[in-house]
């Protein structure tokens, strides 16, 4: 017996895996075949020929070099053993289920001898039924090619004879000139059609007419271009719609529409090169005069500044003939449709753009871009151009001005000769942008967008020219208010900025906000001078140095308010807004005079308070029959507060020139005045006959004395009118007073019942007696309290008291003028709810 190789054993393991794998052996058929297939996975010598990479000849030779050759045979001898058994074990186990596979490879054999006969004879029917249909197959196909090839041949003859036909047309219609150009163009336009996706190349029958019509639409497009283009010059509607109609039959309305807004846009763009060309500027504004400079020195700048103006206005025409020429186009195109198909030609525009066409629009929003970027590259390069915009930018932004205002002259109801034109509402586009604003675009803004940043380097210019001379004048160090020479150059300086202005209403509001600012810097910088310590409100002595140099910044103040005011009455065209923002930085100038003369007012306010109050301080219970003469005469508190008045307004108000503003600030004060003394006239009490008479003398002493601080006394109105009432109260009995007419509305009830409480028995206390108040405290409270209920509430516990203080007496009666107080208080307290 021959010895086992490796290739036996390696066999024989593929037997038994394939047995298991093709009748589904189970791994655990028995205990022994678990545990040979265990041996034989976990034996290194074995486990090798289950890998599937397992090569014969490597594993022989490596081997072969090894030493004991003998000893791995008999270990593979061993392991085919096993196998065998394996293989044997397997066949006997599955003895019935290997006989059934035998038996139904028969089978199959015997259904696939069948089905390869079937086939055979399928393929021979095929054979018979090619043989009969190739025949008649290559017959049709045959007579189909004929018959496309006769149709091709009719319908080429067809156009041959229509072109022939059109040729001649074109001829006839060429003959008649502009006339005919439309028609001439609609036969174009069929000739294209017959032409298009047909090679007509070598019919010599009209080879020549081919010749004649690439000539002839060469020569139409040149004859409408031409038309087109002098009838946008001339704003000619019907020519530039007939010319419009010869591009639409030819098929090329949209191109050629683009071509000539684009036209427009190069040419304008050349202007603004040539326009704002330094060396061009430079050699015409030296042609002028003598020299040959080329660029621009101190000499010739005003005659480089001049040729750049003139150049610029020239350059705001070229805009409005290059705006009226498209918006002419433009409105031909939205009012013309087509007489066959009665498209609209907006329309037929409308269809290569998406839908979205303005022609108008787009062109000026590329003007507005192109003038913008060629300016910022001007002044880039030049900074003599930039001077230039900057420095006269109000020059720069009229022309804009006059340009748009011209612009908005371009009406598109203008055109009358309208006749091939069918007009409809098109919802597309607007004829008009310029006189019709849109919330979506605004033409003007897009304009003055290009002069933005000239604009804000003049308003800061302009800023500075009018904060300059106010820092000037008020210099660092100096105490002293600017001279009214100083104060006249920054009114100058405030009118020409604003006379510069007018030319824009939203320059001139612009220009307005920056004046109300000067205004505000003024204020400021007149504030910082003011004094405000104690020698400023000083009524004792002569004026102090604060008080003069308040005066001084007061009286400046009021020239420059006045001349400002002035400044802003002569400007008639300046927008409402302009006006009101500096009116309300004038308010300013308003409040800090007030602010710097109302320490010295307050102090007299209170001075003339003081001696007031010393009325009480004199006897005023005097009879009528003792020293009648000198009782009569005024007192000595009066004296002393026409005194103080009169030097008051000598040292301190006679050096305010403002002499209107300085009474309307006095105003106050001569009502306070005339208020506190008619309140503490009432309260003096006793009040005698010949008081009466001294009293009724301080009365008329006192318009006298606040004479000085109104214009006229019956100015002060309400007040005056109480002083005048109340002195004829002074000699009425109880029942006459009670029944003044000047009760309530012109003298308070609460006043004439302080007053009649002078005449009451000393039982009846005054308010501020029952109170155990002083006169200046219970003066103090009423001004605390200006409410008439509330002092009449003080007044009703008064009263109230007396009763309690009689009841408690045991009195029989109270005094006779009680009633007529009480009357009062209730007619009082009912007015005042």
């Amino acid at each position: 017996m021959a010895p086992y190789t490796s290739v036996d054993l390696t066999s024989k393991i593929i037997v038994v895996i394939d047995l298991r794998s093709q009748f589904r052996i189970p791994t655990h058929t028995g205990s022994m075949d678990d545990f040979l297939l265990e041996n034989l996975g976990s034996d290194e010598e074995f486990k090798l020929f289950l890998d599937e990479s397992f090569d014969v000849k490597a594993h022989a030779n490596k081997a072969i070099q090894g030493k004991a050759i003998s000893e791995q045979l008999s270990k593979l001898a061993e392991g085919i053993s096993l196998l065998d058994k394996q293989i044997h074990s397997q066949i006997v186990a599955h003895h019935d289920d290997l006989l059934s596979q035998a038996t139904g490879v028969e089978t199959l054999e015997g259904v696939l001898q069948m089905m390869q006969t079937r086939i055979q004879s399928l393929l021979a029917a095929m054979d018979r039924i090619r043989t009969k249909v190739t025949e008649p197959f290559n017959k049709i196909s045959a007579r189909t090619t004929q018959l496309r090839n006769l149709q091709e041949a009719c319908d080429l003859l067809r156009r041959v004879i229509r072109i022939i036909y059109l040729s001649k047309r074109l001829h006839s219609q060429l003959q008649g000139g502009a006339r005919e150009i439309t028609k001439a163009a609609q036969s174009l336009n069929e000739l294209d059609y017959i032409c298009e996706g047909v090679d007509l190349s070598g019919i010599e029958v009209i080879e020549q007419d081919r010749r004649f019509i690439k000539q002839a639409r060469q020569d139409v497009e040149t004859q409408a271009q031409k038309m087109l283009e002098q009838s946008m010059e001339t704003q000619n509607p019907t020519q530039v719609a007939t010319s419009l109609q010869v591009f639409h039959n030819l098929g090329c309305l949209h191109t050629i529409v683009d071509r000539v807004v684009t036209g427009c846009q190069d040419n304008l763009h050349k202007n603004i090169r040539s326009c704002l060309d330094v060396r061009t500027l430079s050699q015409q504004s030296s042609s002028k005069g003598p020299g040959r400079a080329t660029m621009p020195m101190t000499g010739n700048t005003a005659a480089f500044r001049a040729t750049l103006w003139t150049n610029m206005e020239k350059l705001m025409d070229n805009i409005y003939a290059s705006c009226a020429q498209v918006q002419h186009l433009q409105k031909v195109l939205v009012k013309k449709r087509d007489p066959v198909t009665h498209v609209g030609f907006i329309e037929e525009l409308a269809k290569h753009k998406d839908g979205n066409v303005n022609i108008m629009q787009n062109f000026w929003e590329n003007i507005t871009k192109m003038l913008t970027t060629e300016f910022l590259e001007a002044t880039e390069g030049s900074t003599f151009i930039k001077q230039a915009f900057e420095g006269e930018y109000p020059k720069l932004l009229r022309l804009y001005n006059d340009l748009w205002k011209r612009l908005q002259q371009l009406n598109p109801k203008a055109s009358t000769n309208l006749a091939d034109i069918v007009v409809h509402e098109d919802p597309i586009v607007e004829e008009d942008m310029f006189s019709h604003k849109s919330d979506k675009y605004d033409p003007e803004k897009a304009l003055r967008n290009t002069l933005c940043k000239f604009e804000t380097a003049y308003l800061s210019r302009s800023l500075s020219r009018l904060f300059d001379p106010i820092n000037l004048v008020f210099s660092t160090g100096s105490q002293n208010p600017p001279t009214e020479q100083e104060v006249e150059s920054i009114i100058k300086t405030i009118s020409s900025e604003l006379n510069v202005a007018s030319v824009d209403t939203k320059l001139s509001i612009t220009i307005a906000k920056n004046v109300a600012k000067t205004v505000q810097l003024f204020n400021v910088k007149s504030e910082q001078l003011l004094s405000t310590d104690g020698e400023a409100s000083q009524v004792i002595g002569p004026a102090t140095q604060g008080q003069t140099r308040n005066q001084a910044v007061v009286n400046t103040l009021y020239l420059f308010h006045q001349s400002v005011t002035k400044v802003v009455t002569s400007l008639n065209s300046y927008a409402s807004e302009a006006i009101e923002s500096i009116h309300k930085s004038l308010e300013g100038i308003v409040i800090l005079m007030s602010n710097a003369i109302n320490p010295l007012l307050s102090s007299i306010s209170d001075a003339t308070e003081a001696i007031i109050l010393t009325m009480h301080q004199e006897d005023f219970s005097s009879s009528a029959q003792s020293d009648n003469q000198k009782d009569s005469q005024c007192s000595l508190y009066m004296r002393e507060l026409q005194d103080f008045v009169v030097r008051c307004q000598t040292d301190y108000l006679s050096r305010y020139e403002c002499t209107d503003f300085i009474m309307e600030c006095l105003q106050p004060i001569s009502c306070r005045c005339v208020e506190l003394f008619v309140r503490h006239a009432s309260l003096i009490r006793p009040l005698g006959e010949g008081g009466k008479l001294r009293l009724a003398a301080d009365f008329a002493q006192m318009e006298l004395a606040i004479s000085p601080f109104c214009k006229r006394i019956a100015d002060l109105g309400k007040h005056y009118r109480l002083l005048r009432s109340f002195r004829p109260l002074l000699f009425q009995s109880v029942e006459h007073i009670s029944m003044s007419p000047a009760l309530g509305e012109i003298i308070p009830y609460s006043t004439v019942l302080h007053f009649l409480f002078a005449r009451a028995p000393i039982e009846l206390k005054s308010p501020h007696v029952a109170a155990d108040w002083s006169i200046s405290r219970y003066s103090q409270w009423l001004e605390d309290h200006s409410s008439e209920k509330d002092r009449l509430t003080l007044i009703k516990g008064t009263l109230e008291g007396y009763v309690q203080n009689v009841k408690s007496r045991q009195g029989r009666e109270f005094a006779s003028i009680y009633p007529v107080m009480l009357d009062l208080l209730q007619k009082g307290l009912q007015s005042a709810t």
